[in-house]
């Protein structure tokens, strides 16, 4: 596998970063050199987030589980602020380090006198609100800390970190990009689930897909929103689900907590045992998986509009859960033509009212867009 690399895209503004299976794209709106020094910010975080993941990749692919009996480390919930039991992981196993790799020679490390370490928690940092345990972790690295607190208030369903990892190291990258820098607009797209920066007064459009038009819908976050995260997940998707959602997009406080609600969500919807849909173990598909043996969707046949919407009303239940309990602000879910939405997301610029849980199941509602 080749190091980090770091290249310019052919509009000279975005920056694409790779190494392994992660995949960046990232922008900074601002004065150029501001803009130039959150780059290079960037770079010099991205270099070593790949190796510190790997170090603890064992861990971070058990699932999560909350202790009966036994220890238990009280904290602050890291979403509400409440108290609660910190989970902890099923047999946890030990990561070993491997040397830091060094980025190619067509990197962007060039830029002299710029750089900055990954925020802590006390220094804070885009996407941080939320995304460390302040007093107990089963981790060492700051994006497997943030990983760990996305999954934690959602263990008591069948979680691994893993369902956080892309949205986390979103939030990390974007969060060493923004320290020190005055950027009006940031974000940090990894496959999809991304992380945000809006300063006052701002606001982003994003492309997403699950309606039947490819990626032709927008929504629009403003900065007076409490989302700084946007993921998508699906059985269509480049993970494994366990339900047959096409797609399940949320927006949240942070990258992780939206990747891993978003995995949560799309779980749900699902039709257990029905014939037109097709299922094998995870680890027949990919040996390493941290899903094991558990049957994940391989295909999905035709089903009836009764079918759909009850498949689409599991899933809302679920959303409709985490939104009460304050974990995420919305949630788009979408199989076979139709569509919920729990909260609100302004979508091609109109509202889609919520539908959760007063409107009829089916119904699907274009408003004006709010104020």
């Amino acid at each position: 596998m080749n190091g980090p690399q770091a290249h310019w895209l052919e509009d000279g503004r975005r920056l694409h970063l790779n190494h392994g299976p992660i995949d960046l794209i990232v922008e900074a709106f601002g004065e150029e050199d501001e803009r130039r020094a959150g780059y290079a910010q960037a770079v010099a975080r991205f270099a070593t987030i790949l190796t510190e993941l790997v170090a603890e990749l064992p861990r971070l692919r058990m699932p999560v589980v909350f202790p009966v009996g036994g220890a238990q480390h009280p904290h602050p919930c890291p979403c509400r602020g409440e108290p609660r039991v910190s989970p902890v992981l099923r047999t946890p196993a030990r990561g070993r380090g491997t040397p830091a790799p060094a980025f190619g020679p067509r990197s962007l490390v060039a830029h002299r006198g710029v750089g900055a370490e990954s925020p802590s928690p006390q220094r804070g940092g885009a996407g941080s609100e939320g995304s460390y345990p302040p007093a107990f972790s089963n981790f060492f690295g700051p994006t497997a800390r943030r990983m760990e607190a996305a999954v934690a208030p959602l263990a008591t369903d069948f979680i691994t970190p893993m369902a956080a990892v892309a949205g986390a190291v979103a939030d990390e990258v974007l969060a060493a990009m923004i320290v020190g820098r005055r950027l009006e607009r940031a974000y940090v797209n990894n496959g999809g689930d991304s992380a945000l920066h809006l300063e006052a007064g701002q606001s982003m459009r994003l492309a997403i897909a699950g309606t039947g038009h490819g990626l032709a819908d927008r929504i629009t976050i403003h900065a007076r929103d409490r989302v700084r995260g946007v993921a998508t997940s699906g059985w269509r998707g480049r993970s494994f689900s366990f339900g047959i959602a096409d797609a399940v997009t949320v927006l949240a406080r942070t990258g992780a907590e939206a990747d891993a609600a978003a995995t949560i969500v799309a779980n749900a919807v699902n039709l257990p045992g029905h014939p037109a849909v097709t299922r094998q173990p995870a680890h027949d598909l990919a040996p390493d998986s941290d899903l094991g043996g558990r049957l994940v969707t391989t295909g999905v046949g035709g089903l009836s509009s009764a079918e759909i919407a009850e498949a689409l009303e599991r899933g809302l239940g679920v959303a409709g859960d985490l939104r009460r309990r304050g974990l995420i602000e919305a949630a788009a879910l979408f199989l076979a033509g139709q569509w919920r939405i729990c909260g609100h997301m302004q979508v091609d610029e109109a509202e889609f009212a919520p539908l959760y849980p007063a409107e009829p199941p089916t119904r699907k509602i274009r408003e004006r867009p709010h104020a």
